[in-house]
């Protein structure tokens, strides 16, 4: 029997999880940057060094797609030659 052992909050305090009253989101508005995200797509951070070589996120993408063709068919390859040397 593993049951989770909940801490008392004592009368006055908040829970972590609670909004704090003194915070006032009356006058928040939606990211208008979150429509530039496209649902399943993950936001990878480059290190500035890398980030200096791809002025835009299209061309870092290009980049990626064209490397990771690369490695796609090294590893077919791999794969194929393998299956034939035990073939023989």
């Amino acid at each position: 029997m593993n049951k989770k052992h909940r801490k008392r909050i004592e009368p006055g305090r908040v829970d972590v999880d609670d909004i704090l009253p003194e915070y006032d989101f009356s006058r928040a508005r939606p990211n208008k940057y979150a429509s530039r995200y496209a649902p399943g797509s993950i936001v990878v951070v480059l290190e500035p060094d890398v980030a200096a070589v791809f002025p835009s996120a299209g061309q870092a993408n290009d980049a990626l797609r064209a490397l990771a063709g690369i490695i796609q068919k090294h590893r077919l390859r791999r794969t194929a030659s393998g299956r034939s040397s035990t073939h023989r």
